[in-house]
């Protein structure tokens, strides 16, 4: 991996054996600063998936490790911003639906399939409030630093219980943060279980002190 500057419109990384570059838009300050007061509300529109983050680094590997079972399925990357772990999985063979909230996001994930030569996910802009999937159709899910407010617990909890099969399974990277606590007590009494993984000091690729302490949480429905 290498540290890229916050300001460039390329961020180069090299992982899961494969070098890879990701446009993003070259003008970053410009984005944020024609946010407006309508940017803060519930339903945020705050650039974060201007960012390849520590959790994304994280779950490309965990899914690159999982390639052999992940191929030939159909898989479910929630919040795909930049599109990396949607193409790592395509890149192996898995078949990917790539989901964000933001339609400028999926723009620029869709140039980097094309970018880094690799089969194109089924992009599509998804409100996780409002599913446009078949409920239950989904085995293998993935999403990386998706929350990091409560108020985004029980909407992202409803859309797993949505989405995933009787014996599906998401994974979930997060950067240790306190949120996920409140997380992980819901998910019980909501029938899920949730189990660390993996847990990885990373060298975050904006500029940062000290490495990132990312945990991957592997979430099931709890066996009765």
């Amino acid at each position: 991996m290498q540290e890229n500057s916050a300001q460039s419109p390329f961020i180069h990384v090299r992982i899961c054996d494969k070098d890879w570059i990701l446009e993003r838009p070259d003008n970053l300050e410009n984005m944020w600063n024609a946010m407006t007061s309508a940017s803060f509300t519930d339903d945020e529109r705050i650039p974060y998936w201007t960012e390849l983050w520590p959790s994304s680094l994280v779950l490309s590997e965990w899914l690159w490790m999982k390639r052999k079972t992940l191929q030939n399925q159909i898989c479910l990357d929630i919040g795909c911003g930049l599109g990396l772990t949607a193409l790592v999985a395509e890149h192996f063979g898995a078949c990917v639906i790539g989901m964000d909230y933001e339609p400028e996001a999926l723009r620029f994930a869709s140039r980097n399939a094309v970018c880094n030569q690799v089969r194109s996910p089924l992009w599509t802009a998804m409100d996780w409030r409002y599913p446009a999937l078949l409920p239950g159709k989904i085995h293998f899910a993935w999403g990386g630093d998706i929350m990091y407010e409560k108020r985004f617990v029980t909407p992202i909890l409803d859309f797993i219980d949505y989405v995933l099969d009787d014996d599906g399974v998401m994974w979930i990277a997060e950067p240790s943060r306190s949120v996920y606590e409140f997380f992980r007590s819901a998910l019980f009494g909501r029938g899920w279980e949730g189990r660390c993984v993996h847990e990885q000091n990373v060298r975050a690729l904006y500029p940062q002190k000290m490495p990132v302490p990312v945990r991957l949480w592997e979430i099931s429905r709890r066996k009765m």
